[in-house]
């Protein structure tokens, strides 16, 4: 195949959508709590850049100290040791105070500049969305109907800080220490603070995004607008697509400057409805011009250089130019502290990391006799662990012995690693599952749950390891009917106790070519056969079709099944960006290798003697580490799809290797499944992008008011249950786009909210 048609492929199936990446920031638990004992991060730098959850984070921060046991065990008697010190004096940091002063708790809030100086440094007569509006903030500070614009939600805050007699305490925190049981506050001149528990609440007050080109320091150059009206008669340059540089194109425009927008990204996706229709309004009537796609190149004295969209450089003139492309996190004063920042790895990850991975290694060859590796071998010669626990129960008992028994059939089994993988296996997924559901409270995420710890546990475990068995040892695959079903389906061999290869019955739920082994078989299973091509190539693409790829990966597959439960928290650390996004079609190398083995298989089937049957076996199981067993059964499968669990997501062989995804790949193009976006909804705070298990880039799809189509998505409901603002619900569209239903189920919290206010809809 050619590379233009491989690209062309590649760009049908999968990259033609966007691929955003995830900021880093610091690793928080649901309850603000970090790696560090004690220290706690609320506000945004928690995930969601919302006033009112920033205010919520605050006050429940203060609610989780306050019930630990250890902090009502701590000593109180110095005065010079703060119960808790907070740092920041943004929302986030006064309501934690407000909270602090209710519980009589000895605290100081430190703030660098000034109280609320986000807000303070916002334009003047900035609208305030406090979304969402039906909720109500933890704590006494609230959001009242004045504070619609900036000079009346600073007029509320302060109104509240003082009503409460909050005073900051002007101060940088270099860094936060751990000094035996307590937590230090190093101050740049040397002076430190002891407390019982610090709250980090700072904000992204880092350092403003740089576009790192010549001139950029420059006194015409600014990255905020405090009064619009000193730009009236002014040549102003805006450089950005979100809504801070919308909203300050637009204040500059209607005053009378005139405007250039330049932004590098071909569309206008991320901005709130209001904003994009006024600026589209405001082109129209020529107060703004856009150059999209662009990218500015250097700044210089009355003028900027831009490239263009078709690589050509031109000079704007201007009088200022406004950088709004946001702030970084201040990262910097995390890593000194100590405090975990997702995506970056220490060397005690990577200690971690290579321990894992060693494990992982020693189970599945463990698990694996005969498959590269002697590690199974060894076990199973020296009659190991399991190999030696049938006798060991025979020699307790002769209800062991009699295979007739249950006890008995059970005892078969478990000679076999296989049975004690799989044991531990559900284990976990119940587990983790419940953990699941009690973080995640929807009815889309408890059916989800339960069902695959079901099919986990039944068709997937009691049916091949005790279940069938039991029949068989009772002989009621003996003769008539049943006897012929099952030497179809469970042929009679020599090397398991309970005498048929009773192992097949994962094909009844894991289908070819995730589960290759009831096809690529010496003799044709005719049975397995028939069953494996009406799954895979009937009724998962007309499943695939109506409720999309997510309806057998994420409800029914194990892989996928663990991926949600024991998986569920680490799904943030899955890499996003475009070179993840072309290592996606991994998984169609794997595909097309399964593809030829079928090829191999049935033309060695038809002619036995050809040079098909050799060069089949070769690629099967032939040379060690190059073969299929172990290369991807083993080693993508089983080794690196486990060992990159806690470091990379669960979703590491769903996402890039697993061939029958792949396949579904391709059905999914042709499905009606689809997440909606509510683009009105939409505050751009990525935390949909940031869950996704897949790289999804779900964000770049809101933000343009479309509907999320890209083939990867497995239903986990992780984004629509994370959305703040109820901006995703899953649903269905017809041939033009048209949505023809949602679901059911629901699966967003503040949809479900919004639906039912003391069981009246509101709807």
């Amino acid at each position: 195949m050619s590379m233009p048609l491989v690209g062309s492929y590649m760009r049908w199936l999968h990259t033609r959508w966007p691929a955003g990446t995830t900021e880093k920031l610091p690793v928080v638990r649901e309850d603000g709590s970090t790696n560090v004992a004690g220290v706690f991060v609320v506000g945004d730098l928690a995930g969601v850049p919302l006033l009112k959850f920033s205010a919520d984070t605050g006050s429940r921060a203060v609610d989780t100290i306050v019930g630990q046991g250890g902090f009502a065990k701590r000593e109180t008697s110095d005065e010079a040791v703060l119960d808790i010190a907070i740092v920041g004096g943004g929302v986030s940091g006064f309501a934690a105070a407000l909270q602090a002063r209710k519980h009589n708790l000895r605290f100081e809030l430190f703030e660098a500049s000034e109280p609320f100086s986000t807000i303070v440094n916002f334009p003047k007569a900035k609208p305030i969305y406090t979304y969402p509006t039906e909720m109500t903030p933890a704590g006494d500070l609230q959001f009242h109907a004045k504070s619609n614009v900036k000079e009346g939600l600073l007029q509320d805050l302060y109104e509240q800080v003082a009503k409460a007699d909050i005073k900051p305490t002007l101060g940088y925190v270099d860094q936060v220490k751990r000094s035996g049981n307590l937590l230090e506050l190093h101050f740049p001149d040397g002076k430190t603070v002891k407390a019982h528990r610090v709250i980090v609440a700072i904000g992204r007050s880092g350092n403003y995004r740089k576009l790192n080109i010549p001139g950029e320091d420059s006194p015409m150059v600014s990255n905020r607008l405090h009064d619009p009206h000193s730009f009236c008669d002014s040549k102003v340059v805006v450089v950005g697509g979100g809504d801070s540089a919308m909203e300050t194109a637009i204040a500059i425009a209607q005053c009378g400057g005139e405007v250039t927008l330049s932004y590098r990204k071909p569309q206008l996706s991320r901005p709130k409805p209001g904003n994009l229709e006024k600026i589209q309004e405001l082109e129209q009537a020529g107060q703004i011009k856009l150059l999209l796609a662009s990218t500015p190149k250097e700044i210089r004295p009355n003028e900027i250089i831009i490239t263009d969209q078709a690589g050509q450089d031109q000079a704007v003139a201007c009088d200022a130019v406004f950088t709004m492309i946001g702030r970084e996190a201040p990262l910097n004063f995390f890593r000194k502290s100590g405090i975990t920042i997702s995506g970056e790895w220490r060397a005690s990850t990577w200690v971690s990391f290579a321990l894992v991975l060693a494990l992982f290694t020693f189970i599945y060859h463990w698990k694996k006799p005969g498959a590269g590796l002697p590690i199974g071998n060894y076990f199973q010669e020296h009659q190991l662990f399991p190999y030696n626990v049938p006798a060991w129960l025979n020699g307790l008992s002769g209800y062991f012995a009699d295979s007739a028994n249950l006890l008995g059939t059970l005892n078969n089994s478990l000679g076999s690693p296989g049975f004690f993988y799989s044991l531990v296996y559900c284990v976990l997924m119940l587990v983790f599952g419940i953990r699941r559901m009690r973080r995640r409270k929807t009815p889309y995420v408890t059916a989800q749950t339960w069902t695959l710890i079901g099919v986990q546990w039944l068709p997937l475990f009691l049916l091949p390891y005790i279940l069938l068995p039991w029949l068989g040892n009772n002989g009621y695959f003996d003769s008539g009917v049943m006897g012929s079903i099952a030497d179809s389906l469970f042929p009679r061999v020599n090397w398991d106790p309970n005498g048929r290869a009773y192992y097949h019955a994962f094909g009844f739920i894991l289908a070819w070519p995730l589960f290759v082994w009831n096809v690529f078989t010496e003799q044709p299973m005719w049975g397995w056969l028939a069953i494996s091509f009406i799954q895979t190539f009937v009724i998962i693409p007309l499943m695939v079709y109506r409720w999309g790829k997510g309806a057998y990966c994420g409800w029914i597959c194990s892989c996928g099944g663990m991926a949600e439960t024991l998986g569920d928290t680490h799904r943030h650390k899955m890499p996003h960006g475009p070179l993840w996004n072309k290592l996606n079609m991994v998984g169609q190398f794997f595909l097309v290798v399964c593809f030829f083995l079928l090829a191999m298989r049935i033309g060695a089937w038809i002619s036995p003697s050809s040079s098909m049957g050799s060069t089949y076996k070769a690629v099967l199981k032939g040379i060690p580490v190059l073969n299929y067993v172990w290369f991807i059964d083993l080693l993508f499968a089983g080794i690196i799809g486990f060992g990159f669990y806690f470091h990379f997501s669960g979703r590491v062989w769903c996402r890039f290797a697993c061939p029958l995804a792949a396949l579904m790949h391709i059905y999914a193009r042709f499905s009606q499944f689809r997440i909606l976006v509510d683009k009105k909804k939409c505050i751009s705070c990525n935390v949909c992008t940031s869950v996704c298990h897949q790289g999804i880039d779900i964000m770049n799809f809101a933000n343009r008011g479309e509907s999320m189509e890209d083939p990867e998505c497995v239903r986990c409901s992780a984004c629509v249950q994370s959305c703040p603002t109820g901006v995703l619900t899953f649903g269905r569209v017809d041939g033009d786009g048209q949505v023809i239903a949602t679901d059911s189920l629901a699966a967003s919290p503040v949809l479900m909210a919004e639906l039912t206010v003391g069981g009246k809809s509101i709807s």
